[in-house]
């Protein structure tokens, strides 16, 4: 990385629209439905998989050997509409919500990491339910949706982290260099969390230049990505001069165990610390503010580093980083855009500025591939094909920063 932010920019994606399970006060006209909910250690049973839109109430009943947790996700799989969590084995618990017309996923998550299991549609029909209610009210709900994906990140960053790491560890190569852009995905949506804990950023994705600079032990993704991909006999370092082969060592197999088990230590302690009472205070603290201040500043980690091609030097998937911020700025924006669009015109003006920039960038990116079946190599891309994505970054990023102003105006 080439930027470190202080905890005013905390705060980074987040998850759903507010219009998108209503992160509002429930509304006598609209409906009320309730499902139960049956999660096992291998399953997650709802007992119908469509629900009138209005007020819902998912039964949440852990028939399992491990805490559990229940989501219901938008239908891109990221954004979270509402969750239930600590469901102990044998406890019930119910997740109550305002839910608009739209797809949907259900999924449970025991022993609360990994990506869940029992994952099925599930579809919202009707008419949209009008938002009413404390604006105070729907700031917190805001909050505490956007803690929820958070959460929910780093619960999948553990188990593929230790996958990851393993297959390092043991010289298996061609298997962690396949994961390492898919496993990073999830640590660059909510990496500006980690970039507020001192050195716990660092410790996970500094860049060899920013350690060297600042003295520090290198470790992290980006020394293990140095082990995956051997320097190439022309290749030179980011400075474009000195030869990247240059005193370079493979690590032995107990550096190899040393840096895995490294980065699996810092990784419990950020999953540690976002399901800590710090962490939401914090966030409390922050605020809608913190959530839009994030969306920017992971806008900023794209024009800082990735556009450069400096931040997956090695292995050459710095657009595989790129699309995830990008995902985790749009998510922080869908999640705080009705606080703007209720300023007026000067808000919905911005707010619709925002999301075509969003469209542009993200068409842009789709013709380079996907998180999905990924992204080709950074030194593939022409001086046109950068040039078009440093254009779409500023188109964007320049009425993004806008967007906590208007929402505090």
């Amino acid at each position: 990385m080439t930027l470190r932010r202080p905890l005013a920019a905390l705060a980074a994606v987040s998850l759903a629209s507010l219009a998108l399970a209503g992160c509002v006060a429930k509304t006598a006209e609209s409906a009320s439905a309730t499902l139960n909910v049956t999660s096992t250690d291998s399953t997650c049973e709802v007992s119908a998989a469509t629900a009138a839109s209005g007020n819902i109430a998912f039964n949440v009943t852990n028939n399992g050997s491990e805490i559990t947790e229940f989501y219901l996700l938008a239908e891109d799989g990221l954004q979270i509409a509402g969750e239930v969590e600590n469901v102990a084995p044998g406890a019930s618990r119910t997740l109550s919500l305002t839910a608009q017309p739209g797809e949907y996923f259900t999924v449970c998550k025991p022993g609360m990491v990994g990506d869940g299991v029992g994952r099925a549609a599930f579809s919202v029909t009707g008419d949209a339910v009008a938002a009413t209610g404390d604006d105070a009210e729907q700031k917190q709900q805001a909050v505490t949706l956007y803690a929820a994906f958070v959460k929910d990140q780093v619960g999948q960053l553990v188990p593929a982290v230790d996958t990851f790491a393993t297959a390092y560890e043991t010289g298996d190569d061609a298997a962690a260099r396949q994961q390492f852009s898919t496993v990073r995905a999830s640590y660059e949506r909510i990496e500006p969390v980690a970039e507020a804990l001192g050195d716990l950023d660092p410790k996970i994705d500094y860049r060899e230049v920013d350690a060297v600079a600042e003295g520090m032990d290198w470790t992290g993704f980006h020394r293990i990505e140095k082990d995956l991909w051997v320097p190439a006999a022309d290749a030179l370092n980011s400075d474009g001069v000195t030869p990247a082969w240059q005193n370079w060592q493979p690590s032995t197999t107990e550096q190899r165990a040393a840096f895995a088990k490294q980065l699996r230590t810092d990784i419990q302690s950020l999953y540690d610390y976002v399901h800590s009472d710090d962490f939401l205070t914090t966030l409390d603290d922050q605020g809608i503010a913190g959530i839009s201040n994030g969306g920017i500043s992971l806008l900023d980690e794209v024009a800082t580093g990735k556009i450069t091609g400096e931040e997956d030097w090695w292995s050459g998937t710095d657009l595989n980083d790129f699309a995830a911020n990008v995902e985790g700025a749009k998510m922080a924006f869908t999640l705080v855009r009705d606080f703007a669009d209720s300023k007026g015109e000067t808000g919905t003006k911005l707010t619709a500025e925002i999301e075509t920039g969003f469209a542009d960038l993200e068409a842009a990116l789709a013709a380079h591939g996907s998180l999905a079946s990924g992204f080709v190599n950074y030194r593939e891309l022409t001086d046109a094909d950068k040039r078009e994505l440093i254009d779409l970054i500023n188109a964007l990023a320049e009425p993004l920063s806008q967007l906590t102003g208007t929402i505090l105006s």
